[in-house]
């Protein structure tokens, strides 16, 4: 590979960064002027995260600017300005060339930056910070006339005169003046405010929970139901009909084709949370998470996106609960803290405040048993109702928090499955499905429950599912084990009647799962069976979507993008689709057999096992070739190559030089004939010392040149190269 055809690689040599950790290293905004030259910036450990491509993605150029996390990142023509929370502009060009610092005058975070052409530009940040540059940066003044002292996250103008900027809280002011003078809009919302943008046809806003509001020009404030609980952080888009949001675990909507309600989830491979989105026209685009440096790029305006420069991803269960007597799907997600999440192993109830990560029992159930399905009310969180095996198995009841219970019914229901439903639409309707026959309604919170089906012959449930937005319409999966019959019923008339919809010849339906985002799709697993199988038309035909080669068991939808789906085993497998079921990533190593699954975003996937709860980890390995440095900008004695080191190598190392002089600089490595095989570096740099480490796993063994030119000085010193 010869990377003077990009310019200028650097990147760390097969980074592995982890969408779950916390600490990773990853981006907060991307941008490209051209569709070809891009820069993301973010953050690392210690310092400000900076890749660049000259390639449209193919390879990245990665360097650091220590002491400083970079927010924001925004181009116009070959100029590219870059924001710091240290109160620092950063200018560079789209091409190989330095980054300069530039002082603003404050010390305090610098949240957004914004150019309208190559001149002027604007900023905003903590404390109420607005500045404007009208001379491409290099000086700022104050702006902000009307703006209290609140952070300010984002700012975008139209024009020179039109502009906006959102912060917390749901302030937003707008200004047609230019920024001289700045309006409250009242937008109704108390969420925080994370991006914003100002078209020729009216204003766009996202952030916190969900929130997206839309303002048509002359219309006013309207609130999208997203129908999700994940912050909205990136924003991008052409016109009021051309919009584009990414956030959460990772998800990407529009709303083309005039789908207001964003229901058009672009396929993407990223399970970690998008910060930024940026199209250049309506084919390429890119976007970014903060918790890892793999980007993603769509060529075909979000038909399908893709990791970039070989970055690939891949899936691992962690053990983060052992437990016993795991049955049914006792996972419920917290109503009001997304970040929390409950489940039931035999009588005891455990709650994670850190999706997943670790769990506390807060309370046991009356009476023993081991709980076989299990809901907070999301009207009042204090209320649980749980279905428990006893003798007669039981639907119970707590109002304060499991410190007491209350038996509402008992009859015997299934041996694995869940039996019990509460109703998504109307919190306060319960529905219950014992062996035997029957079908039992609860309209009063789980306090009671009757019967309604005049005692329909249901063999043993397995599981009971209600379509969104319409709880007329519930289903049932049955089945007796040994039966060789695995049945599902459907319901139009919230479970008075019922039909028979589905017969395969297994012994059970263990799992159903819809989505509120689309109510005709379902999956249904089959146990013994291997096959998964998928209804487009409201659970009337059922075709097989594919099979995984190990007996179903539970499932979900992913509760932010239906384009992610989860189905388990009752084993230690599990398959998982990130492609609306077009494609399967079969992934084990769980121990023991499954029981229920959760998940709640693109990056918080949960599999409750008979012993154990797993969460599932996924890393991106990002492969790329050279990483340089600034190691220091006081400026040396003289001009110096240093002896590369380790030396022999295999494959990486690093070369250290020294610029007295600012200048253009090359540093090329050539083989032994003299032909060059890797220009390291090929620009523009201001004096001081510099470090270069890179990967020779493309080379053969053998000794090779690295040469150093600037300023008309040259230095060429050998290595050795030993695989």
């Amino acid at each position: 590979m010869n990377l003077s055809k990009a310019l200028f690689c650097a990147v760390l040599l097969l980074a592995l960064i982890s969408s779950n950790n916390l600490q990773a290293q990853g981006f907060n905004s991307v941008t490209t002027a051209d569709g070809i030259n891009v820069i993301a910036v973010g953050t690392g450990n210690i310092s400000g995260n900076v890749y660049r491509s000259y390639n449209g993605g193919t390879t990245w150029a990665a360097y650091n600017i220590p002491g400083v996390v970079l927010n924001s990142v925004t181009s116009f023509n070959n100029d590219v300005w870059i924001a710091g929370n240290n109160g620092t502009i950063y200018k560079t060009l789209k091409n190989n060339s330095p980054i300069n610092a530039i002082s603003t005058g404050i010390i305090t975070s610098i949240n957004s930056v914004h150019f309208i052409n190559d001149q002027t530009g604007f900023f905003c940040g903590d404390n109420g910070a607005i500045y404007k540059s009208a001379d491409g940066g290099l000086t700022w003044t104050t702006s902000n006339t009307g703006i209290p002292s609140v952070k300010l996250n984002s700012i975008h103008f139209l024009d020179g005169q039109k502009g906006i900027v959102a912060g917390d809280n749901g302030i937003v002011y707008v200004t047609a003046n230019g920024g001289n003078i700045w309006t409250l809009e009242n937008t109704g919302s108390v969420n925080n405010l994370l991006k914003a943008k100002f078209f020729t046809d009216g204003l766009v806003i996202t952030g916190a929970n969900g929130t997206l509001l839309l303002k048509p020009n002359s219309s006013a404030w309207e609130t999208v139901n997203m129908r999700i609980r994940t912050d909205i952080m990136g924003l991008t888009g052409t016109d009021m009909d051309n919009i584009r949001v990414c956030g959460g675990g990772g998800f990407i909507r529009n709303n083309l084709s005039g789908n207001s309600r964003f229901y058009n989830f672009e396929i993407n491979p990223m399970m970690a949370n998008l910060v930024d989105i940026f199209y250049y026209d309506n084919n390429i685009g890119y976007a970014v998470s903060s918790l890892t440096n793999a980007i993603i790029k769509t060529t075909n305006g979000g038909a399908q996106w893709a990791l970039t420069a070989g970055a690939t991803r891949t899936f691992q269960w962690s053990n983060r609960l052992s437990a016993s007597s795991g049955i049914g799907n006792n996972l419920c997600p917290h109503p009001t803290d997304r970040n929390s999440m409950f489940v039931v192993y035999g009588s005891t109830v455990y709650v994670s405040r850190n999706r997943g990560e670790n769990w506390t029992s807060i309370a046991t159930i009356t009476g023993g048993g081991s709980a076989h399905s299990f809901y907070v009310s999301p009207l009042d969180t204090n209320v649980w109702v749980c279905a428990i095996t006893s003798s007669p198995d039981r639907v119970t009841r707590t109002t304060n928090y499991g410190q007491t219970w209350t038996t509402i019914i008992s009859r015997n229901f299934s041996n694995y499955g869940q039996p019990l439903e509460m109703d998504q639409n109307n919190p306060n309707n319960y529905y219950f499905a014992p062996d035997g026959g029957g079908f039992y309604r609860s309209t009063d919170h789980g306090a009671s429950f009757t019967e309604i089906s005049n005692n329909y012959p249901f063999r043993s449930p397995c599981d009971i599912i209600v379509m969104w937005d319409s709880s007329d319409v519930i289903f049932v999966g049955d089945g007796v084990t040994g039966s060789g019959q695995a049945q599902i019923f459907k319901s139009v008339n919230n479970g008075k009647n019922w039909s028979l919809v589905r017969t395969v010849a297994s012994s059970e339906t263990p799992s159903l799962c819809n989505t509120v985002f689309d109510q005709s799709v379902i999956y249904a697993t089959e146990w013994s069976g291997s096959n998964i199988y998928k209804s487009t038309d409201y659970g009337d035909n059922w075709t097989v979507s594919h099979n995984t080669g190990f007996s179903g068991w539970a499932s979900g939808f992913c509760s932010e993008d239906p384009t992610v789906i989860l189905t388990g085993n009752y084993g230690s497998r599990s398959s998982l689709s990130s492609d609306f079921g077009t494609t399967w990533t079969e992934i084990g190593s769980m121990s023991g057999s499954g029981a229920g699954m959760w998940v709640e975003d693109r990056s918080f996937l949960l599999s409750m096992q008979t012993g154990s709860m797993w969460k599932l980890r996924i890393n991106y390995s990002v492969i790329t070739s050279v990483n340089e440095n600034v190691i220091s900008t006081i400026v040396p004695d003289k001009f110096s190559l240093d002896q590369n080191y380790p030396n022999p190598f295999n494959p990486s190392t690093t070369i250290k030089f020294a610029l007295p002089v600012a200048g253009n600089v090359t540093l090329k490595v050539f083989n032994q004939l003299g032909k060059e095989v890797e220009t390291l570096t090929d620009g523009f740099r201001n004096a001081g010392t510099y470090e270069i480490s890179f990967s020779a796993a493309d080379m053969s063994s053998g000794v090779y040149f690295y040469k150093l030119e600037s300023n008309g000085k040259v230095e060429t010193k050998k290595m050795l190269l030993v695989k």
